[in-house]
Parts: C-alpha cells; sequence; structure tokens
C-alpha cells in the first residue's frame, strides 16, 4: 500500500547546482554568473537585491522577474504542480525565494502593489519562514 501526504503535496526541492554557486561565490559581478548560468536564480536574485539596493526598482524589478520565471520552470521540472512547499532549509531553493522576494520589493517600489502582494503571498504559502530568513518578517 502507498501512503501518501495527507497534508497536500511533497515539499518541492531543486537540484543543486555547484558550479553556479562557487561562480557566484567566488564573483565580484554576478552578471556575468547569470550569463555563464542564466537557468541560476540565486545570480538573478543578487542582481535584483543589489539594483534594489541601488535604488534601481526597474532594474531590480527586471532581473527579479527573470530570477522568478527561471525558478518557476525549473519547480515544475522538480514536479510542482502550482501550489506546495518550497522550503528555505534546502539551499538550492533559496536563490527562486530570494527572486520572488525581490520581485514582490520591486513591484511594491513601482507602484504594482497587487503584484506586489500576490507575490508575498505566494512566498509566504511556499515557506512562511523565508520572509523572517530574508528579514521581511
Amino acid at each position: 500500500m502507498t501512503q501518501h501526504n495527507l497534508l497536500g503535496p511533497e515539499p518541492t526541492l531543486l537540484p543543486e547546482e555547484p558550479r553556479a554557486d562557487a561562480d557566484l561565490a567566488a564573483a565580484a559581478d554576478p552578471s556575468a554568473v547569470a550569463a555563464a548560468h542564466p537557468a541560476f536564480c540565486a545570480a538573478w536574485a543578487t542582481l535584483a537585491e543589489r539594483a534594489l539596493d541601488e535604488g534601481d526598482a526597474v532594474a531590480g524589478y527586471a532581473f527579479a522577474r527573470t530570477g522568478y520565471h527561471r525558478g518557476l520552470d525549473q519547480l515544475r521540472r522538480a514536479g510542482w504542480g502550482g501550489h506546495g512547499s518550497v522550503p528555505w532549509s534546502h539551499q538550492p531553493n533559496q536563490g527562486f525565494l530570494r527572486a520572488l522576494a525581490a520581485l514582490a520589493r520591486a513591484a511594491a517600489e513601482i507602484g504594482e502593489d497587487d503584484e506586489a502582494r500576490r507575490c508575498r503571498d505566494f512566498l509566504d504559502d511556499a515557506d512562511p519562514t523565508a520572509a523572517e530568513a530574508l528579514g521581511l518578517a
């Protein structure tokens, strides 16, 4: 008999990307990492966070949206069906969750309040501890 999770789908865990992680850790410029590893959400999240911290909400929005969409593609390939946990505690998920948080922030900064709310709700639904880990709670 097969056991099923009665509380919903199993958590989605993105695959590790040790080469891209190492490149990002060593890079002075995350744009080079994004160019070399265009599906690597953490590079896009880093670019988005940097742009937002520098006051460039439009660039931050573009970088965050790219990381978000690349992450959605990866989540779907990992079996995510549009809902369910994407745990912050799994390090490969953090790039996507950071991009999602940056997209919420950027959307708010450019006046896209509905999108900012949807992104924040998605972040909270994916993992209620992510906002706290990102210093947003």
